[in-house]
């Protein structure tokens, strides 16, 4: 068994719409058959019982070693206690290849689960051993390393069931809420608009306690001290006991609480001096209670109580804490909702006030207490207390948050009883925490749990707000770009800021933020994370499908222009059309239920996408009386067609017609794939509910030139001759060019064309085959990059394409882009047609821009017999001839 590659799909897939791990497994010929080798499962289950029956499901299928390795890989995740369920294994084409897919939660502990799996699995086949508690055991440490803590996690799982999209910042507890211009950002419980200022305020202790003070917010009494001798002077001064404290603190490191003697107060001293300055501050008697504040709402409180074990008469303290630590609930760190009890000084410094030491045995039923503070960090427990808050408590508690102006605030209260004002029992406030743990909330020891994740939402995100902005994903095999370019012109004619991605780079509200073919899924993260974004249009290649899934989770639009054979096939195990479409269709399938797919009537494998779509459904064709289109208006649905030189939006009784003679780009209706184009922009558009005004405004003003749509259909006026420079690159792109030339009137039409070496054969074939029955020259050339084909395959296949070509008389092979494009400047003349395939875009594009000037400038002036220079030889390295005749009929 070999394993060739290994992915992490991101977002939603060509396999499910969950985050997954997929690998490409090679079995031999024995491994391809499990059922040859049937001590296999035997030895499987022996050594990981939880792997279930390999052969439950299918008992006729066989099931492959790389099928045993998806399920458990799937297993060990599950068992570590990552909440998986999906898995799959596709053959390929190619004999013993198969595609394994297995959802993670974790990318990293996915990825280790995946390499675990085939370890077992060969030990299995081998006859050898394999510690799976190990393994077990490894997957829930870097689980609980990597996934987001409790607090955070609570916050992230409240926006997910508000349909608010988050993404991790980094490896910690960052987290980016919402896209574009909507987003938020926390940190653990800590939200972006929480200012530096207000957090610096509650890390200062005294400082703190000054400014509640100056409300009339009870505090203990107390202050800095410099060193022990006068920390003890001041213990003295407040009177005993007293609680020390490290001046800039949190989670209760280095708190001690009812120091009663020196000896105490020294070890008390040191444990807080570790964090910094030292605070000194009278005792408040009562249970020390946390009260939770977001904005202006005091949204939970619980009663913290400190670790304590009880007696039994046998067992000693550490023997009776070994055992509470044995409670599941407890762990090592905070992912948990309890911390592990532990000794260290300040709990031995309190079992000797307890006339106690980790050795005794205390009686039976007596308390035993490890440490005065409660806070769940060092052991402690909590229960619920929310529903008994006194108003007057809950007042205080909001006055100390808006007083140091955190937005989420954890208020730390000692006093006897939460259901009486503190100023009645001598209660009082003894900190405020910025970025309070939530976990004794969401899952208390004792009470209920409070939807704290909510109330930060409804604090961040009021009304309901979802964080999400229009979101339109563009795919299809022709026509993608403009498509996108053209939909982003519109909603920023509606006065909105659009980040747009496509094979030409990333725009934010209309400045190049990146450039080169940006239609992955990073360049659409990029996007999705600007400021600055109102609205996204995303091109959506079928790379980054295939490399990474989606970039988003769900979009508000998603567009299929087409579906053409020539897109790539034959590479990464998409073979067919309806691979194509499958993979395509993505985009379709992760519409939002109240968004709508805009697809492509006339084109069977586009318009049968309809059934997969969760919302809405608009068909655009050109043909208004299309069945497909017909009976969707029949049916009271969106309908995009042209009728009389009009685009028809049609919804049941609605009715709007905008001129094709008002948009430039389809040279009034006379290119058909730009009328295409322009549909589903409208659609798209209409869709996100852009107003008719804004929509015919960016009609009118959208140009095909090099600055609105760059390398399609780009045409210019050469010396009275036509030329058109696009980047079109597969058989359906050529015959829409084919078409859309066929209305425009030339005397003689040349084609300028070269080859991607990633196609098939009979896709580059069929390029040249195409043009052979529309142009009377063409020129090939080899382009810059071969993509793994020998010099002059390319070539090639381009000239066999045009043997018996019914028009093409005259056929011409150049080495160098500019060079093909210089040639066929000098062989055209007034009348003429000239369409340029260009591979280098951008440069390619200049180099024509440059020669058109230059032709512009010097019309004028006198010249010589143009017609006679246009078709003489001008270089060696021009290597034209002749087809025969006989070739060409």
């Amino acid at each position: 068994m070999q394993v060739t590659r290994i992915r992490a799909l991101r977002g939603p897939n060509l396999w499910s719409r969950h985050t997954a791990i997929e690998a490409v497994v090679t079995c031999d010929e024995g491994e391809c058959n499990l059922r040859t080798a049937p001590d296999f499962e035997k030895r499987l289950r022996e050594l990981f019982p939880s792997v279930g029956g390999l052969h439950a499901n299918k008992p006729s299928v066989p099931i492959s070693m790389a099928h045993a390795v998806e399920l458990t890989a799937l297993a060990l995740q599950a068992n570590a206690g990552c909440p998986v369920t999906f898995s799959r294994t596709t053959a390929t084409e190619q004999p013993g290849v198969f595609q394994v897919v297995v959802q993670y939660t974790e990318e990293s502990v996915g990825k280790a689960a995946f390499e675990k799996a085939q370890a077992l699995c060969q030990a299995a086949m081998e006859g050898g051993q394999f510690d799976v508690n190990g393994a077990l055991a490894e997957l829930r440490e870097l689980d609980e390393d990597k996934r987001l803590g409790p607090s955070t996690g609570a916050i992230v799982d409240a926006a997910v069931m508000r349909g608010i999209p988050f993404r991790r910042l980094t490896s910690g507890s960052l987290v980016q809420l919402g896209w574009g211009s909507k987003q938020r950002r926390i940190q653990a419980a800590e939200v972006d608009r929480t200012s530096a200022i207000a957090e610096s305020i509650a890390q200062d202790k005294d400082l703190t306690k000054k400014l509640l003070h100056a409300a009339g917010v009870p505090v203990p009494m107390g202050r800095p001290v410099s060193d022990a001798d006068d920390g003890w002077a001041a213990a003295l001064e407040l009177g005993l006991p007293i609680v020390v404290k490290p001046q800039d603190g949190n989670q209760g490191k280095g708190v001690t609480v009812g120091v009663s003697d020196r000896a105490h107060f020294n070890i008390a001293y040191d444990a807080a001096a570790k964090y910094g300055g030292v605070m000194v501050e009278s005792y408040l008697p009562g249970h020390d209670f946390r009260l939770l504040v977001v904005g202006n709402k005091l949204v939970a409180a619980a009663r913290r109580d400190p670790p304590l074990v009880i007696g039994d008469g046998v067992q000693t303290v550490r023997q009776l804490v070994d055992e509470v630590n044995k409670d599941p609930r407890r762990g090592d760190g905070h992912a948990s909702s309890l911390t592990k009890i532990r000794f260290d000084t300040i709990a031995e410094a309190r079992l000797a006030t307890q006339n106690l030491n980790p050795e005794s045995i205390p009686a039976k039923g007596q308390r035993v207490v490890l440490r005065a503070n409660a806070n769940l960090s060092t052991g402690g427990t909590a229960t619920d207390v929310t529903d008994s808050v006194h108003p007057e408590v809950a007042a205080r508690a909001i006055e100390a948050a808006q007083m140091t102006g955190l937005d989420i605030c954890g208020v730390d209260v000692v006093c006897e009883t939460v259901i009486k004002p503190l100023e009645e029992q001598n209660g009082g406030i003894v900190e405020v925490n910025a970025a309070p743990g939530l976990r004794m909330h969401i899952s208390p020891s004792f009470g209920k749990g409070r939807d704290v994740g909510e109330a930060v939402m409804a604090h961040m995100y009021p009304d309901g707000d979802n964080g999400r902005i229009p979101v339109i994903a563009v795919t299809g095999t022709n026509g993608k770009t403009t498509t996108v370019r053209l939909t982003a012109h519109l909603l920023k004619a509606q006065g909105l800021r659009v980040g747009m991605t496509n094979t030409d780079g990333v725009y934010v509200n209309g400045r190049q933020i990146d450039s080169g073919d940006c239609s992955g899924p990073r360049s659409a993260r990029n996007v999705l994370m600007h400021p600055d974004v109102d609205a996204a249009v995303l091109e959506t290649a079928r790379g980054g499908l295939l490399r990474e899934g989606l970039a988003f989770d769900q979009c508000q639009v998603a567009i299929v222009t087409n579906m053409g054979a020539g897109d790539h096939l034959g590479l990464n195990y998409i073979t067919t059309l309806e691979d194509l479409t499958v993979l395509k269709r993505v985009i379709v399938k992760n519409v939002s239920t109240s968004g709508m797919a805009v697809l492509n009537a006339a084109d069977p494998a586009v318009a049968a996408m309809a059934r997969h779509c969760p919302g809405s459904v608009t068909f655009f064709a050109q043909d208004g009386s299309h069945p497909v289109l017909d009976t969707h208006r029949a049916q009271g649905r969106r309908v995009v067609f042209i009728e009389n030189g009009d685009i028809v939006c049609a919804e049941g009784r609605f009715e709007k017609r905008l001129p094709l003679a008002r948009v430039p780009i389809t040279r009034k209706g006379q290119i058909g794939f730009q009328v295409e184009n322009t549909m589903a922009s409208v659609a798209a558009a209409w869709a996100v509910n852009v107003s008719w005004e804004a929509i015919q405004k960016g009609l009118a003003s959208f140009i095909s030139d090099l600055h609105g749509v760059p390398g399609r259909f780009n045409i210019f006026d050469y010396r009275g001759a036509t030329l058109i420079a696009d980047y079109g690159h597969n058989p359906d792109a050529i015959a829409a060019l084919v078409a859309g030339v066929e209305n425009m009137p030339s005397r003689r039409r040349s084609a300028v064309i070269s080859g991607a070496g990633d196609r098939r054969d009979e896709d580059i074939r069929g390029q040249t085959r195409l043009l052979g029955a529309a142009f009377d020259d063409v020129i090939l050339y080899q382009d810059a990059c071969q993509r793994g084909r020998s010099d002059g395959e390319v070539l090639s296949l381009l000239r066999e394409g045009l043997v018996g070509a019914p028009r093409t008389k005259r056929v011409e092979e150049i080495h160098g882009e500019f060079l093909a494009i210089d040639t066929a400047l000098q062989m055209l003349e007034k009348g003429d047609l000239c369409l340029i395939l260009i591979d280098q875009v951008e440069e390619a594009l200049a180099h024509i821009r440059q020669r058109v000037d230059a032709a512009n400038a010097t019309s004028s002036k006198p010249s010589g017999n143009p017609a006679k220079l246009s078709r003489r030889r001008r270089s060696a390295s021009v290597q034209g001839q002749e087809l025969p005749a006989a070739a060409l009929r």
